[in-house]
């Protein structure tokens, strides 16, 4: 007998769910999160101080990990750096290939978005998080991103680590809270409601 699982759905109606449709949805989850972060790399601003551009990445990433969950949020950020690595021009500035992956700028925080939405999902694993835990939890991953980007950014610079800091962290910090707030506000929202459906 196909075992099948409740899960609330976005109207808040409890429905029935066997493993092929949470399988289902959690691909669906994936991919979407994969795009999502795609589109975000194509919302650059480039600033004149620091090769590092902003972008809308870092929101998509935090949400992945708190809607999909530990397994399937990392995964699906992996799923983004792997289609770039394989030539999809969906890495920041529209540039995609083996060589854009290895020797870019910012591919320490492509590596920093698969453990980012790793750690956010996992201290997102309890059903019912409150504000400050939502913010917590995306907030330190976050922090990861911050901390692998910045390491690339001393090797592949041949910069000091403190000059990694300010060239690929004080100038995101306002706008990237700024980001976390709309993705913790989302994953209250419309987000949150469906995340059972999302994970398998």
């Amino acid at each position: 007998m196909e075992e099948r699982q409740l899960i609330r759905g976005a109207t808040g109606t409890v429905v029935s769910a066997g493993p092929g449709e949470r399988v289902l949805a959690g691909s669906v989850g994936v991919l979407a999160f994969a795009v999502m972060t795609a589109l975000g790399a194509h919302v650059r601003i480039p600033l004149p101080f620091t090769p590092v551009p902003i972008t809308l990445q870092t929101l998509f990433v935090v949400l992945a990990g708190a809607a999909l969950g530990p397994v399937l949020g990392p995964l699906s950020q992996g799923l983004y750096v792997l289609a770039g690595g394989l030539g999809l021009p969906i890495l920041a500035g529209g540039v995609g290939g083996w060589s854009a992956l290895v020797h870019g700028v910012t591919s320490g925080y492509l590596v920093g978005f698969i453990a980012a939405a790793g750690l956010t999902g996992w201290m997102l694993r309890r059903r019912e998080s409150g504000v400050p835990r939502i913010l917590l939890s995306m907030g330190a991953g976050q922090v990861v991103i911050y901390a692998c980007g910045t390491a690339w950014l001393a090797l592949i610079l041949g910069v000091s680590l403190g000059r990694a800091v300010v060239l690929g962290v004080l100038p995101f910090l306002a706008g990237d809270a700024v980001k976390l707030c709309i993705a913790a506000g989302l994953f209250r929202g419309a987000v949150r409601r469906t995340r059972a459906t999302f994970r398998a």
